[in-house]
């Protein structure tokens, strides 16, 4: 895929020394003048058939929100940051159900805004916190086009105290391995089964590659977690599962085995995007199911209690049984 095909810009953003990099980076493709990187009329007129053609944009901008929200899972805080969206296709992805068909890479520019805060906050804290910057987007995938995550990690090294964290399905971590993170920064590695990665996770990392990533990141000293996320009910789903664990303890490395961590987040969907994905990929793994699923509010599907605890059950037995040093944080 040539990526991208046209770029959509604020103005503001070329007074920035990253947006001028990339107006530089990006000079022989279409850029379009906009007025608000939220709200680009024609994109969102666009039919949901168009979606695929839409991961192909990307818009350049200024982050304008900054608001923090808790969260009391692996950091205190989600921070809005240097990207939201994606160039990948993961059929769950949760940023479609926000934004609609809207869930193109979006970069923002003013990161040295978003640096000051997080460091700020933190000066501020009597406690180390933890600031999770990667909710919105693959910041492994984003800075293969900005460099954004060599920054950030550089210039986090030099506070006092905290960390930062970030999630990935991507496996190009070599500029990370040799950076000076002071064991600031953790690393969390979404997994799945193979054949969901084929054919649910579209324009991701396979697994085997995520797996050396992680230890990888592992080595180079960074504190590092696993994420079995989302765990889709398929057909024979537990087999799939339980190969993935099998797989994850032959391969993954003694050091990731003994000093890190497991989060277990368990699908949720929503109509949009079952609306989307019906039309954008009339072929693709259907993840609707009235059988399986309860409505959850504002269009959004979970599955049914009694499904989620008995998967719960059995991924603890198999990962009690494979992987026993690595402690489980959670299962939502």
């Amino acid at each position: 895929m040539a990526f991208p095909d046209i770029v959509y810009y604020e103005p503001g953003a070329l007074e920035f020394e990253l947006g001028k990099m990339l107006r530089e980076k990006y000079s022989l493709v279409p850029w379009v003048e906009i007025e608000n990187h939220n709200n680009i009329p024609e994109l969102r007129s666009n039919s949901n058939s168009a979606f695929p053609q839409m991961k192909r944009h990307l818009v350049v901008g200024v982050r304008k929100s900054h608001k923090y929200s808790e969260n009391h899972k692996v950091s205190d805080y989600l921070v809005p940051y240097t990207s939201s969206g994606c160039i990948a296709s993961c059929l769950y992805c949760y940023l479609v159900c926000t934004y609609n068909k809207c869930a193109y890479l979006r970069l923002f520019v003013n990161r040295e805004q978003m640096m000051r805060k997080i460091l700020e906050t933190q000066r501020k804290s009597d406690r180390p916190l933890c600031f999770e910057i990667g909710s919105n987007s693959d910041l492994v995938l984003e800075n293969m086009i900005t460099g954004n995550l060599i920054w950030t990690i550089e210039r986090f090294a030099e506070s006092e105290k905290g960390s930062l964290t970030f999630p990935t399905k991507f496996h190009m971590v070599e500029s990370l391995l040799t950076l000076r993170h002071c064991g600031k920064v953790i690393f969390r590695m979404s997994v799945n089964p193979q054949e969901i990665i084929r054919t649910i996770e579209l324009g991701t990392s396979p697994l085997d590659k995520r797996i050396d990533a992680l230890n990888s990141m592992c080595e180079a000293g960074y504190p590092v977690g696993l994420l079995i996320a989302p765990v889709v009910i398929v057909e024979n789903w537990k087999k799939l599962y339980s190969e993935l664990i099998e797989i994850l303890a032959e391969k993954l490395s003694p050091k990731v085995k003994s000093g890190s961590f497991i989060e277990i987040i368990f699908m949720t969907y929503s109509y949009v995007q079952n609306a989307i994905n019906s039309e954008a990929y009339p072929n693709a793994s259907p993840l609707f199911s009235r059988e399986l699923m309860t409505g959850r509010g504002r269009g959004k599907y979970c599955y049914k209690d009694s499904l989620r605890k008995d998967g719960e059950e059995f991924l603890r037995r198999e990962l009690a049984l494979k992987l026993p040093n690595m402690k489980i944080l959670y299962v939502v």
